[in-house]
């Protein structure tokens, strides 16, 4: 059964040459990366939720900056929903579109309070419900905050590395994300994310990939751009 907000009719028919070198790709990114986390600072699910919500259009530098000011002032997500919004806005105001993503915290914090009973929700469903919380978001949450996959992660870097490994020729995140769901066996899913972005920023990065440095040269039908 597919997840929720992905249709059977996106991705397309696998070959058995593009499933091998799908998993040639992850076992060579898996030793490659092998400590690669989430570089978003956090304690807890509630903290890693905030901050992902943080990360649209953010770099992860100047969201650790914003929740390390932000989490020592309000560490619930009570204090959060009680706190006037302009305060919120001020903080988090590095970040970028933080008239936006200050209403989405506060709103997300009161839900979880109301709702859940403080406690961040544990299912793609419910977590979508969430003001700025997408599938990509989700994904995050559940698999470095409780230790699920229900998805894939797609952000700029697994988008960008999924098209150019020829592991997806979809031109959204939900069609790339089940192009990767179907190729990668369910276990190897939250290594995707970490390790395509780990590889996104120190070689294969947008402008100006690095072919001489990169461990999967020979298997990249990209290698020539």
């Amino acid at each position: 059964m597919l997840q929720k907000g992905i249709s059977e009719k996106w991705g397309k028919e696998l070959t058995s040459k593009e499933t091998n070198n799908a998993m040639e790709v992850i076992k060579r990114l898996k030793k490659e990366y092998q400590n690669a986390r989430t570089r978003l600072v956090h304690k807890n699910t509630f903290q890693l939720l905030i901050a992902t919500i943080l990360s649209a259009r953010a770099t992860d530098e100047q969201v650790n900056a914003v929740t390390k000011k932000l989490f020592k002032k309000y560490k619930t997500p009570a204090q959060l929903a009680k706190v006037d919004l302009h305060e919120i806005k001020k903080i988090v105001k590095s970040a970028g579109y933080f008239n936006q993503k200050a209403k989405r915290i506060k709103e997300a914090s009161r839900i979880i309070c109301t709702k859940y009973n403080n406690k961040v929700p544990d299912s793609m469903s419910e977590l979508v419900k969430l003001p700025g919380v997408g599938r990509k978001t989700a994904n995050i949450v559940l698999s470095y905050g409780f230790g699920k996959d229900e998805g894939i992660a797609v952000d700029t870097h697994v988008f960008r590395l999924s098209k150019r490994l020829g592991l997806s020729n979809g031109s959204t995140p939900q069609k790339v994300e089940l192009d990767l769901m179907k190729l990668i066996p369910k276990k190897e899913w939250s290594a995707v994310n970490t390790s395509f972005i780990f590889h996104g920023r120190k070689i294969c990065n947008a402008r100006n990939p690095k072919h001489k440095e990169c461990i999967l040269f020979d298997i990249c039908p990209s290698r020539n751009i």
